[in-house]
């Protein structure tokens, strides 16, 4: 999906101060769409199209941008439609992190103010054309559910009537924007503007639904150990196959290109491979955890927070000491990666569920040697990401180019990956050690933190490290802990960075996914210790922080949690902070008589600022319940030699909708900007499960995933 527009139009487009959107305009033709500006186009049927710069991986984050145009435009939600942008840097960036992208939970945070300008710019064009039409003052005229009105005369009209004229205006610099008093859609319901297009089955909607004229299918044999390569094959058997119409090497391995992917598969399976794994990895999960724990006794890379903790901790009356291991984790979203490719002479385009444009179009025109002008990423809707999507190296694009130049032929190239290309195919949460040694004083206060991290760092190495990395430390493999908001006087924490070749990679909430987890364990513990009620323990050391204990308290109560739960159930509590939002959870737990533990409950309060489409945001919190759930109980990749062991769904288990718990959403009411709700639910609820079983058991679960052990 694209936005149809020149390169000389783009080129008129400049930039506004303040909100960053773009003012410029380009004439209409009466019988077409008028582009307002780059976010906005109207039919002269008065449908309106939001051009979305943000990915669409079923976050909802479309149908928010689109919210947000409507709300300062005064149309209703069957009048507004969305489509992708194209890779545009310069206008369509992320304010987050200067790229056009989408990742960290930012895509309504920072676009909150650029899209209701949008939304108002056109709708101040509007408005002028009418009153130039009717010959009456624009002041008196109003937009309504998608029709201009003038009380006076009574004249009403459909916004597509005024569509060529208004396109023909010079746009204003500063619009008036809705007072929060005056919303009707912002806060309320608007519903998912792909809901038809889904439940339809619409041809193209995803990557893995592209077709294109004279289209090939094709599969990647690539080294099972991460850094193989390839040192020679046979592809007689593979050429014999029906449909196969040729095999390439490539960097990334062996490609068997096909009239349709189940040749292409097929064929992929009758190739004879050796592999070089001279240069590859080869140590097992085991070996690199080892490592991780061995690090443990060491000191490691200062971070900022870096107090003399030995005074407070020989003050305490208490000490808890805890080790915990994470393993990796795959994203598994429902569809995997795909990428269709066209390169012609002089350009190429790409159709994917693109989560990071800029990163794509560079690594395509670097390894086609083409300007990345040249490029045209057409975005798609994508089945799924949890960070997936979105790859620095953009690894997946940059083989597809590889490919289409290999191949030789202007004709469109679909890479398919399978379910095991995609559990098998690296890319992980890292694998992370966590050594706490914290104690709590005679007055029932925390005293001291000693706190030491070790796993792979994500961003080294990558485009970001220059911005994220610090003196060595990777502040996705601290945050959490490094900016906790709990009141403790003397921190130390130190993290060391340990070198594989196995692929990592942000996972939903990235640093958060494990930090949360040992911080609201052993916070239980401490509280444990203090001979306090957990979530009194937590208040007392949130006094500074009103929107962090005003979830915990929302939550709490909502939860009845002075109350005890009924008989065979046991309450556990989390609280934090991530991607700006403040989400508390109490999880209610039973113990089947297996030991494995069922989670029947969990109640939530999230803080995420104006919360632009309520239903959204309750999706979004029960969907990252369900996906951090199955990571604490379920899932984890190993490997033997480098290689994974798990493939595909039987051994790497989602959660099934029978593990699922009753869920309840309490959004605290807020007129602050929005904050992220894609990831923030996603780290309390490993914590809260695991204080409710520390309840049950009288064990802390310290090593994930934790219903591969008897709790019984």
């Amino acid at each position: 999906m694209r936005l149809d527009l020149s390169r000389r139009e783009m080129l008129q487009l400049t930039v506004g101060a303040g909100a960053g959107l773009v003012l410029g305009v380009r004439p209409a033709a009466s019988a077409g769409p008028a582009i307002f500006n780059p976010f906005v186009r109207i039919s002269p049927d008065g449908l309106v199209t939001v051009i979305a710069k943000h990915l669409d991986k079923g976050q909802g984050a479309a149908t928010g941008l689109a919210t947000l145009v409507a709300e300062e435009l005064n149309v209703s939600p069957d009048q507004v439609t969305a489509e992708f942008a194209p890779a545009d840097a310069r206008t369509y960036k992320n304010f987050a992190f200067g790229d056009q992208g989408t990742g960290g939970s930012t895509a309504m945070s920072n676009s909150f103010g650029q899209y209701r300008h949008a939304g108002a710019v056109a709708r101040e064009m509007l408005l002028q054309a009418a009153a130039n039409r009717w010959q009456v003052p624009k002041a008196r005229l109003s937009i309504a559910l998608g029709q201009v009105n003038d009380p006076i005369t009574g004249q009403s009209a459909g916004i597509g009537l005024f569509v060529a004229d208004a396109a023909r205006l010079t746009p204003p610099e500063n619009p008036p924007l809705k007072d929060p008093s005056q919303w009707t859609l912002i806060g309320k319901h608007f519903p998912r503007v792909e809901v038809a297009a889904k439940s339809a089955g619409s041809v193209g909607l995803y990557g893995m639904d592209v077709q294109r004229p004279d289209m090939l299918v094709a599969t990647i044999a690539r080294s099972p150990a991460f850094g193989g390569k390839v040192r020679d094959y046979d592809a007689e058997a593979t050429l014999n196959v029906r449909g196969v119409v040729g095999v390439v090497e490539i960097p990334s391995g062996i490609a068997v290109l096909a009239r349709s992917t189940w040749p292409a598969i097929k064929g992929r399976a009758a190739l004879k491979i050796t592999w070089d794994n001279s240069a590859a990895e080869t140590r097992s999960s085991a070996d690199i955890l080892a490592l991780c724990h061995a690090k443990m006794d060491e000191p490691g890379l200062p971070t900022q927070r870096q107090d003399d903790v030995s005074p407070a901790l020989d003050r305490a009356t208490q000490v808890i000491e805890a080790t915990y291991e994470f393993p990796y984790l795959a994203h598994a979203p429902m569809e995997p990666l795909d990428v269709t490719v066209h390169l012609r002479e002089d350009s190429a385009d790409f159709w994917t569920g693109s989560q990071l444009q800029t990163p794509d179009q560079m690594a395509a025109a670097r390894v086609l040697g083409l300007d990345p002008d040249r490029i045209a990423i057409h975005t798609t809707w994508a089945g799924g990401s949890f960070g997936r999507r979105g790859v620095p190296d953009a690894h997946y694009v940059a083989e597809a180019a590889e490919l289409a130049r290999a191949w030789r032929t202007s004709q469109p190239i679909k890479i398919v990956h399978t379910r095991e290309d995609d559990i098998q195919g690296g890319y992980y949460r890292p694998a992370y050690v966590h050594k706490v040694r914290a104690g709590v004083d005679a007055t029932g206060r925390i005293s001291g933190w000693q706190h030491r991290i070790a796993g792979q760092s994500i961003i080294e190495g990558t485009p970001y490290e220059a911005y994220i990395m610090r003196n060595g430390i990777d502040r996705l493999s601290v945050e959490g802990v490094e900016n906790t908001t709990y009141d403790i006087p003397a921190m130390n924490l130190e993290l060391h960075t340990i070198q594989s070749d196995i692929p990592v990679l942000w996972w939903r909430s990235v640093g958060h996914t494990h930090t949360a987890y040992v911080v609201e364990t052993m916070i239980e513990r401490l509280a444990i210790a203090a001979g306090q009620d957990p979530v009194a323990f937590r208040l007392a050391h949130l006094r500074d922080d009103p929107r962090l204990s005003g979830v915990l308290q929302l939550a709490a109560d909502k939860a009845d949690w002075r109350r005890p739960p009924p008989h065979g159930r046991f309450r556990g509590v989390a609280v934090h902070r991530s991607f700006g939002t403040c989400v508390a959870e109490v999880a209610e737990v039973s113990l089947r008589d297996e030991g494995t533990v069922k989670v029947e409950k969990v109640t939530v309060a999230v803080d995420c600022g104006v919360a632009i489409n309520p239903d959204n945001v309750r999706a979004q919190i029960e969907g990252s319940i369900g996906y951090g759930l199955g990571a604490v109980l379920r899932n984890q990749i190993t490997l033997t030699g480098g290689v994974p062991d798990q493939a595909n769904f039987d051994s790497y288990e989602p959660l099934r909708i029978t593990d699922m718990p009753d869920i309840e959403v309490h959004i605290v009411p807020s007129e602050k900007s929005p904050t992220g709700a894609g990831e923030p639910g996603t780290p309390p609820i490993g914590p809260a499960v695991a204080n409710a079983v520390l309840r049950a058991t009288g064990k802390a679960v310290t090593l994930l995933p934790f219903s591969k052990h008897s709790l019984a």
